[in-house]
């Protein structure tokens, strides 16, 4: 039996897997989110560990299984979220700064004009935004009282979810390297944390955790079961999706939404817009991964309800948003945080256009969805511009694949199929793979084999009423930009 822990940003959820690969048991809790100011966003360490704590306790008792007789935990989390904490006490040192937060948008610009960014692009692959973590770690060595010393005497260190979910669990202070590639402090070709970006950041090399493969043993737990798989959230669904050979790739509809190609062993160049990232490391062998990373889709559902209050649930969306024969006109560009892949806009603010005095909250929640796929569309048709090979078919995974009208506008829009695995879990799913395979209770063959699909959704939109949909979203686009 395998356990789990996908920490997200708005919720964790715990799979118990059986050693056939079925989840026999689940369980999850949202816990809080925390916006001191505008555009920034934090999470409470504590909170975190003891929703995480909680929900693993559930599933177990959900699955009827005590930990003791687990085999294996595997852990996937919400990437380039940084945390701080005391290594000897455990004590959180500040609320973690979350991948949303846009606080170093100025001091991005300040390392862009300064001219870092192709040694940021040649290192790490991604780009110089605030979405990363390392800017985040260098606003809390600037800010917080002390913390500065602190991280060069050994008494502070800065890790992603994966390592404080680690530590709380071991006491080991390990990340993997998929998670290491999004901080812009490791170096993804040399597979290590890299000196001179650490120097650019001020971050001090030995307050970072070490740097772990994907699958294999990290550490035990007081029961003594093995941690033996951790990948960052979308890297772990690529691999529950069984995208392990390259030019196969899945779009993740969470938080945010993220389109994953495997890009194979050789590092890619990454292109304007997309990134080059590590998608796992097993045994001495690194698969890379082509992304495209859209901040904001199911948070927009979750700001309809939150902030809004014009829908109770997610789900009431796919009825209002099937309730209207067309969008009337009606676009949201969702960019609540920015925007991501392919336009990397860190100033870009959420737009509604074309309301007139008829419209009314089912087209906001129709604007919402279609938001989702168009964004998606944009991902894919950047990979293909330079040079990915055309999908045949999308594979999806997340929350949001449980919305049929959404599932199937996306296969519209997109004019390809849409297929959802039969496990919707695939973010926990890949983890507990991972820890599977670190075991050696599976295979990458028995990984690629035990895939299944349960639900395929065939494009039905004629070619002309789907440009016309995607000039319209490209024109609502336009209006976003935000000022430097």
């Amino acid at each position: 039996m395998l356990l789990a822990i996908d920490q997200g940003t708005t919720a964790t959820t715990c799979l118990v897997v059986d050693e056939t690969g079925e989840p026999i048991g689940r369980a999850s809790r949202e816990f809080g989110q925390h916006f001191p100011r505008p555009g920034w966003v934090e999470h409470d360490l504590a909170e975190i560990w003891a929703v995480t704590r909680a929900v693993a306790d559930e599933a177990l008792a959900d699955a009827g299984v005590a930990e003791a007789e687990l085999d294996g935990i595997g852990i996937t989390n919400q990437r380039e979220t940084i945390c701080v904490w005391d290594p000897a006490t455990g004590e959180p040192l500040h609320r973690a700064i979350v991948w949303q937060d846009r606080r170093t948008a100025a001091r991005c610009d300040e390392l862009r004009s300064a001219g870092y960014e192709p040694l940021v692009r040649e290192r790490t692959g991604l780009v110089l935004d605030p979405y990363f973590s390392a800017t985040k770690i260098e606003w809390l060595l600037r800010h917080v009282d002390g913390l500065a010393q602190r991280a060069r005497e050994g008494r502070a260190v800065f890790g992603t979810v994966d390592a404080w979910i680690a530590y709380q669990l071991t006491g080991e202070l390990v990340t993997d390297a998929s998670n290491a590639s999004r901080t812009l402090l490791y170096d993804i070709r040399r597979g290590a944390w890299d000196e001179e970006l650490c120097d650019l950041f001020g971050v001090p090399v030995r307050a970072l955790p070490e740097v772990r493969p994907s699958a294999g043993e990290v550490g035990r737990t007081a029961a003594g079961v093995p941690v033996a798989g951790i990948a960052g959230d979308q890297q772990a669904a690529l691999f529950g999706q069984a995208c392990l050979e390259p030019g196969l790739g899945k779009n993740t509809y969470g938080t945010g939404s993220f389109v994953l190609l495997n890009a194979g062993t050789r590092t890619p160049p990454a292109p304007q817009g997309l990134l080059t990232t590590v998608a796992w490391r097993i045994g001495g062998n690194t698969m890379y991964a082509l992304e495209a990373s859209i901040f904001v889709t199911g948070a927009a559902v979750q700001w309809l309800r939150d902030g809004l209050g014009i829908i109770g649930q997610a789900s009431d969306t796919e009825a209002l948003a099937a309730s209207l024969a067309g969008n009337d006109g009606v676009y949201f560009v969702p960019a609540l945080t920015g925007l991501g892949s392919p336009h990397w806009d860190p100033y870009a603010r959420g737009t509604i256009v074309g309301l007139t005095r008829g419209t009314g909250r089912a087209h906001l929640a129709r604007a919402t969805l279609e938001a989702i796929a168009y964004q998606a569309v944009d991902a894919i048709e950047a990979m293909e511009a330079v040079g990915a090979p055309r999908l045949t078919a999308l594979k999806a995974d997340g929350a949001a694949t449980a919305n049929r009208w959404l599932m199937q506008f996306q296969a519209d829009v997109l004019g390809v199929p849409v297929v959802v695995p039969e496990v919707a879990d695939t973010t926990a799913l890949g983890a507990a793979l991972l820890a599977g395979v670190g075991i050696g209770m599976w295979t990458l063959d028995g990984v690629q084999r035990g895939w299944r699909e349960r639900e395929r959704y065939e494009p039905a939109m004629d070619e002309a009423r789907r440009r016309e949909l995607l000039d319209g979203w490209h024109r609502a686009l336009e209006r976003v930009a935000g000022d430097r």
